[in-house]
Order: C-alpha cells, then sequence, then structure tokens
C-alpha cells in the first residue's frame, strides 16, 4: 500500500489511541492537501466536527480522513488521465504543456498561498468538490466567480504600498495581483498561532467551533491582510 493508504488504515484502527489516529492523519496530509497543510487540516478539524479533546468523539478522525481520502481518489484519477495526455502531446511535438496542472502549481507566488499564511482563509467547498472545480476548470469549463470557491461578490482591494490587488472576499485567493512584477504574500494581522490550531483550540471539547475564539481567527476576514513584498521573484 502507499504511505496514504496505510496511514488512512491507522486512522481506522479503533484499537490504537487516538492521538496515534491523529498523528496518522496528519502524516496522510502530508501526501495530499489540496489547500495546504494547514489549511486542509483547519478545513477537517470543522467539517468532521474534531473536539479539541479527541476522546470524546475518536471517530471524527475516520470522517475526516474519508473527505480526504474521497478528494484525493478524485485527484488521482484526474492526474492518471492528465499524464496519459501529457504522453501523447509529447510524441506530437508539444513539450510544454498548454496549462499547468492545479495541482502543480508552487506555493510560492501562487494566488492560493495566503492559505500558508491563514489556515483560516479557505475555500468553504468539501474538499471533494473543490477538487472536482478546479478539474473541471483544467477541463476549459467556464465556471463562474472566484476560480477556488466560486464567490461571485466583489473583490476586496488590499495595499500594497505602491498598488494594490484584489483578493476574493471568500477564502482570499488573489483574483488581480498587484501591477508591479513582484510577488505579495499577505500576513494575517494578528497573526494566526499554527500551535493552537494544531490542538483545535479554535473547537469545543463536543466539536463545535469554540465561540471564545477571538473574533479576527474566528471569523475569515480578508480585511484583516497585510500585503508584504516577497523576495520569491516576478508574478
Amino acid at each position: 500500500m502507499t504511505s496514504f493508504l496505510t496511514h488512512r488504515a491507522r486512522v481506522h484502527d479503533a484499537a490504537l489511541p487516538p492521538y496515534r489516529r491523529h498523528s496518522a492523519l496528519r502524516t496522510c496530509l502530508t501526501e495530499f492537501a489540496p489547500y495546504g497543510l494547514r489549511a486542509t487540516y483547519h478545513h477537517l478539524t470543522v467539517s468532521a466536527r474534531m473536539p479539541r479533546i479527541l476522546e470524546a468523539d475518536p471517530d471524527s478522525l475516520v470522517r475526516a480522513v474519508e473527505e480526504l481520502n474521497e478528494a484525493r481518489a478524485l485527484w488521482l484519477a484526474r492526474a492518471e488521465q492528465y499524464a496519459a495526455q501529457r504522453r501523447a502531446e509529447k510524441r506530437a511535438g508539444r513539450r510544454e504543456p498548454p496549462v499547468t496542472a492545479w495541482w502543480d502549481r508552487p506555493w510560492p507566488g501562487s494566488p492560493d498561498a495566503v492559505w500558508y499564511q491563514d489556515p483560516f482563509l479557505h475555500p468553504p467547498l468539501s474538499l471533494p468538490d473543490y477538487v472536482r472545480r478546479q478539474n473541471a476548470l483544467l477541463d476549459g469549463a467556464g465556471l463562474p466567480g472566484c476560480p477556488a470557491c466560486g464567490e461571485e461578490g466583489p473583490a476586496v482591494p488590499v495595499p500594497t504600498g505602491h498598488g494594490r490587488a484584489e483578493l476574493c472576499r471568500c477564502c482570499a485567493r488573489v483574483l488581480v495581483p498587484c501591477p508591479c512584477d513582484r510577488w505579495h504574500g499577505y500576513q494575517p494581522q494578528p497573526p494566526v498561532g499554527w500551535s493552537q490550531t494544531w490542538r483545535r483550540a479554535h473547537m469545543t471539547g463536543s466539536g463545535e467551533p469554540n465561540p471564545h475564539w477571538p473574533t479576527l481567527l474566528e471569523t475569515a476576514r480578508v480585511e484583516r491582510l497585510v500585503a508584504y513584498e516577497s523576495p520569491h521573484g516576478p508574478c
């Protein structure tokens, strides 16, 4: 079995203590995390209703890994088709792909890179729905709204110091980059602590959102992002 499937089986193993099953889920996320590891983990804690104390609902780990597994299966099927398509294109002399597959986009400089800075800012879609949307866009579908989440509301302008970028008001994907030829990162203020997110401080012991979690972190507000110039180079 692949590493993902091996650790998925461990998440399902009720004979293991919850912390071991949780660790196996983390390993699965290192193999496949469409929102990035941190944002995908945050999404799963909410969608699977993963409590702060895992012993209260260890089955939440199974719900989380199964959502991840369903999305991964959709990705693997499309990736296999894409690989066969690229082999045919190369035989025909087309060395450069007409479009980069969404799973091959590097995160540094990506329009979605803000999810690495703030794991609370990610699409509200389930992981399978997100993968279906990305696969459809790769196939040339003309889907409305934000490419990541489908939000059709007006973008949020974020000053960059010498211009401005426009970000999706729902998931903070960069829809219109800064007019300069540099890529800008977007840092939440105040910064989001990963250790607290990993320990699910944003969740209650029963698996509901923590009502006492600081408002700025509880609500995914694009307005709290501050742009900074990244050394990664041109967009």
